[in-house]
Order: structure tokens, then C-alpha cells, then sequence
């Protein structure tokens, strides 16, 4: 997926100025941020300390992009990034496992239901057979998705990008779900099985994040909401204004899980806005 990128250099004084408005309106000191739903960390991986900045600011949702290299699953954007170490076990489902054990069956304790989004890059039908088998090792944590129901864990695993759409129907129970894409409010897929919808921003919106949202985009923002919600499922949006006046529209529309770049800038707001 790729990153949101504002235009200009008038443009990135005015994105610069918002948040340093939001910074200064936040209190001097905070306690332990608690659990924010809308909170989806973007490529997670590229931040300082992968999943962890997302933890310590309350996320309860992050990314991961994977790469299939000599049957190890690998953490990148594009594969000049990719190195043995940084495979999806160690940073995520490993640190994952650990903190769920440590805080009686949750993520955080007395927690929501955590959701982990894993992008496959390519070869998703053999990837997709190596996730698998490594999920097999970490049903205990994770939701389990069957035909006509979801049994919910301290883990929610969507799988996004190359997605083996037809191997993944045919079976009857998985460990993940399908990540949609807006023409598939069309189709009859379970929400069992599509539980959540995402899409770029700019296939549907002119709006950039600065200046006011235009009335009619705000309309259909909202019906497409409700139509998802209506679906029984979550929507989700990349490419997206990722600045305050975005994310107030975000919330203000009922958009599930609300993408990132700025961890603590969004968890304050979203501390403020609750």
C-alpha cells in the first residue's frame, strides 16, 4: 500500500502547522494510553520499534507487508528490505503471543479483540500455504472463522494484497479473513468471511485533508459506512488524509479502523475525541 503524500511545499507547512495545533492542545502528561479501536498503524514495520510503538500508544490494530523467501516469511515493503531476522514470527506473532499471556488471554488486559492485517506481496497462493502451517502454532491466541461463524480471540488475523480469494473459500475453518475491496459490497461473501472492507481513498475522493471536506464526498463517505456497517462488516481506507481535519472525519463518519503513519499524534487525538 502506498503512503499518502502531500503535495507541495505551501501544503506541508499547513500539514506541519495542524499538528503542531494538535500537539499543543494535548496535556502536558498522559497516563498509559488505554485501547483505541479506530487506531490501525500503516506499514507498522517501518516505525522505530515495530508493533511496539503501536502498543505503547493503544493501537489495536497494525500492518505487516510479507514476502515468501526460502520458506521463511519475511517483513518489507519491496524486497531490497527484507532481511532473515525480520520475519513475521519474531516481530509480531512471537512479541504477539507473549503479551497475551502476560495479560490473562488479551492483548491488553481486559482488553479488545487485537487485529493484525498481513499484506501478501506476491505468490500468494504458496505464501498464503506457509502462513498456514505457522498460524497452526498459534490457534490458541487467534479467532478461528468458519462458514456461518466467527469465534472471537485475542487476535484477529485479516489477510490483504495478493489474497488466494478461492483457496481460502474452500476451507471450512481459517485463521484469517478475506480483506475486501469496496466493489465486493456487491457480492454475497459472508461477513464470517470478508469481515472487513478496504480501499484507497483516491479511487473514490478528491479531498486531500486540508480545506473543507466537500459536502457531497462527506455524504457519500457516510452512506458507504453505513452500507459496509449495514453489511455487517468494518471498512478501512489507505492513501488517506493522515492529518487531524482526515482524522475528524474519520471519526466523525464512523470509519472502523483509521490508517497512520503518525502513531502518537493519532493516539492523542483519538484520546481526545473519544
Amino acid at each position: 500500500m502506498k503512503h499518502w503524500m502531500f503535495a507541495g511545499p505551501k501544503v506541508g507547512v499547513l500539514v506541519a502547522l495542524a499538528f503542531q495545533s494538535a500537539a499543543l492542545a494535548a496535556p502536558a502528561s498522559t497516563p498509559s494510553p488505554s485501547p483505541k479501536l479506530q487506531a490501525h498503524s500503516h506499514n507498522d514495520y517501518l516505525q522505530k520499534r515495530p508493533l511496539l510503538d503501536a502498543l505503547d500508544q493503544g493501537f489495536c490494530s497494525v500492518e505487516a507487508d510479507i514476502f515468501l523467501v526460502d520458506g521463511l516469511l519475511l517483513v518489507g515493503h519491496d524486497t531490497s528490505e527484507l532481511r532473515p531476522h525480520r520475519t513475521l514470527e519474531a516481530l509480531y506473532l512471537k512479541p504477539l503471543r507473549e503479551r497475551v499471556l502476560r495479560n490473562g488471554g488479551r492483548v491488553y488486559p481486559q482488553g479488545p479483540e487485537f487485529h493484525l492485517l498481513i499484506d501478501i506481496k506476491q505468490n500468494g497462493a504458496s505464501l498464503y500455504q506457509t502462513l498456514s502451517g505457522l498460524l497452526e502454532n498459534y490457534q490458541s491466541l487467534l479467532t478461528r472463522f468458519e462458514e456461518n461463524r466467527t469465534f472471537t480471540n485475542a487476535i484477529s488475523i485479516t489477510l490483504s494484497g495478493d489474497r488466494p480469494k478461492e483457496k481460502m473459500l474452500a476451507q471450512k475453518v481459517r485463521w484469517v479473513s478475506f480483506d475486501g475491496r469496496v466493489p465486493d459490497l456487491e457480492s454475497n461473501l459472508s461477513p464470517h468471511f470478508m469481515r472487513i472492507v478496504s480501499d484507497n481513498w483516491n479511487h473514490h475522493f478528491k479531498w486531500k485533508g486540508l480545506g473543507e471536506f466537500p459536502a457531497a464526498e462527506r455524504e457519500k463517505l457516510r452512506q458507504l459506512v453505513a452500507r459496509t456497517h449495514a453489511q455487517g462488516r468494518q471498512i478501512r481506507f489507505w492513501a488517506a488524509p493522515d492529518n487531524p481535519m482526515g482524522w475528524r472525519e474519520f471519526v466523525d463518519s464512523g470509519v472502523d479502523l483509521i490508517n497512520t503513519d503518525h502513531l502518537k499524534e493519532l493516539s492523542e487525538f483519538l484520546a481526545r475525541n473519544r
